[in-house]
């Protein structure tokens, strides 16, 4: 099947045209867009609007891994550890296009270290220091790790190593490893296009469900919410039967918006760095080094698209406008890196890129943002006189559990509607993951068809085939329909597969297509004069003047400074 474009025009359109709706969802970060797939699934008439574009907040500042999440189990989280496991095999499944296993080792520095913490922990008591986990509490988690998967087991158990063979697999680990352990969980190569693909899922299922990306909510008119388009600068009004709250860190603010006082979120900040470090990308050979820090944080290092990756931080924060990478947060990664790779030579200058976003986490008096839950929540506000519809805030959650937190949400609104449950989303593959070849040599046999069809270069195709699924095809079929050239300033790129993102995929501005429609910034890609070159091909189907071209340049050229370190030359 392929992508239904997001045609933004017509679904502004249709928005004012038809103010009554039965669901408005406000925020289409990965929450909001697996909700809105779900719901419209369901046949229910949706509306997803974001005040900027989709996947634009914490969903695009993720680790990339798609993972059960060992750390929560000293924390007695066995239900979410559970869910996240199962979550990540079926993501596995439908989505294999952007989501693959990621080998993971865990350097282990003691034998024994962390066992009174942990259990102090387990059971809910505070006022201690994380510990270093030992050899047997990581021996621990594991084996109940490898339990959760049972039957429905994609990936190899865990194994440990000796300190010989850890220094083998990864010669830069420190030489004071008592040993280390092996175990799989998943990453995710482009999360803002997987996204993208919910919402391209939902708008296609519905024919009545619309989504808009920079689309505030503005507050109330009477019993109405009052939306504004930032791209006309028109304010207009709906009516929902249920409205979702899926503004993640802004959650509290959202719901300021429309006259509600709550203490929902307790957030906190999360950085990386995007590095261009060869020894490091060598040394890791494809796996992932999850480590920890003196302060009993856990840390990680893997590899994306050619280049490393590490992170995280995580530290409390107020305003999420106000996030951005500090110079302490680079200091704190780059020492915690050292730590577990003593010898690696790695400084500022490798740095390609940062960035940053605000986990929702719930509201807590944890005495360490480490303690403070990682699961989910909808608590709801019910109607009001003044407030005719019930408001959900969608509160916690992660990449890895998006779709059954989106299952949970829509079975308790749809009784509301009056609806039930048509399709379980469980095993539906998303977007180009449905029919992906699963093996090198399906992949080649795929390329080699297409390349036949087409004519196109079969290491091209095999590009397309990385970066879109399945929907490659439609893509190759687009590029194919008129002349096409190289990108002068990005010969990764071509002409019309720029145009066919700025048709389809409801671009707006410039830093909507090297932020999350590709991932040409972060990995430290861009230059002025690609900017003005992509400017010029999406002023030719947004009817840009040559001086909006220029401002989308400097504009996005200010942007990516700001908020992610990239210095444009």
């Amino acid at each position: 099947m392929p992508p239904t474009p997001v045609d933004r025009n017509a679904a502004l359109e249709y928005a004012k045209q038809h103010p009554n709706v039965s669901v408005l969802i406000v925020g289409g970060g990965i929450n909001g867009a697996g909700l809105f797939r779900e719901l419209a699934l369901q046949g229910v008439d949706a509306l997803l609007v974001d005040k900027s574009d989709f996947c634009a907040g914490a969903s695009a500042a993720s680790s990339r891994m798609i993972h059960g999440g060992l750390r929560y189990l000293e924390f007695g989280e066995f239900r979410l550890v559970r869910e996240s496991l199962a979550e990540r095999n079926r993501l596995l499944q439908n989505a294999p296009h952007y989501v693959r296993p990621l080998p993971t080792v865990i350097p282990v520095l003691f034998w024994f270290s962390g066992i009174g913490a942990v259990i102090r922990r387990f059971f809910g008591l505070r006022g201690q220091r994380p510990a270093h986990r030992g050899a047997l509490m990581v021996k621990l988690g594991l084996l109940f790790y490898d339990l959760f998967t049972g039957k429905s087991r994609h990936m190899p158990r865990h194994t440990f190593m000796s300190r010989q063979k850890a220094h083998d697999l990864c010669p830069i680990l420190p030489p004071v490893i008592k040993c280390a352990a092996e175990y799989h969980d998943a990453w995710v190569s482009y999360p803002e296009r997987l996204c993208l693909e919910l919402i391209q899922e939902g708008t296609a299922a519905c024919q009545n469900a619309h989504a808009l990306n920079y689309v505030s909510l503005k507050g109330m008119d009477k019993d109405e919410v009052l939306l504004h388009d930032s791209i006309s600068g028109e304010d207009f009004v709906v009516s929902p039967r249920v409205l979702v709250n899926a503004t993640g860190a802004w959650i509290d603010f959202t719901n300021t918006g429309i006259g509600l006082s709550t203490t929902l979120i307790g957030g906190t900040k999360g950085a990386h760095l995007v590095l261009d470090n060869q020894e490091l990308f060598d040394a890791l050979g494809g796996k992932m080094v999850y480590y920890e820090n003196n302060d009993g944080r856990v840390a990680v290092a893997l590899p994306w698209l050619g280049k490393s990756l590490i992170g995280s931080t995580d530290i409390p924060v107020g305003n999420p406008d106000e996030v951005e990478c500090e110079d302490s947060e680079i200091a704190y990664m780059f020492e915690a890196l050292r730590e577990i790779f003593p010898n690696l030579n790695v400084d500022r200058s490798q740095i390609l890129s940062c960035f940053s976003g605000v986990r929702p986490l719930p509201k807590s008096d944890a005495s360490a943002t480490v303690e403070v839950s990682r699961d989910h929540s909808s608590p709801v506000i019910e109607p009001t006189a003044e407030m005719p519809f019930p408001v959900y805030s969608l509160v916690g959650g992660k990449w890895t559990t998006f779709r059954g937190f989106a299952e949970s949400v829509a079975d308790k609104i749809l009784p509301r509607l009056d609806a039930v449950r048509k399709v379980s989303t469980k095993n539906m593959s998303i977007g180009g993951g449905r029919n992906f070849p699963k093996t090198e040599s399906e992949k080649r046999t795929w390329v080699d068809r297409l390349q036949k069809e087409t004519g196109l270069p079969a290491d091209r195709l095999a590009v397309l085939l990385e970066r879109y699924g399945t929907h490659a095809e439609d893509v190759a079929e687009f590029l194919t329909e008129e002349e096409d050239a190289l990108l002068t300033h990005h010969p990764g790129y071509t002409r019309r597969e720029i145009q066919y993102i700025v048709e389809n995929e409801a671009v707006c501005h410039l830093e909507d297509i090297v932020l999350r429609r590709t991932a040409m910034a972060l990995l430290g890609e861009v230059n002025k004069p690609l900017l003005a070159e992509l400017a010029k091909l999406a002023g030719e189907k947004l009817n840009w003047t040559v001086t909006v071209c220029q401002e989308e340049v400097e504009k996005a050229a200010a942007f990516l400074c700001k908020h992610h370190r990239i210095h444009i030359a």
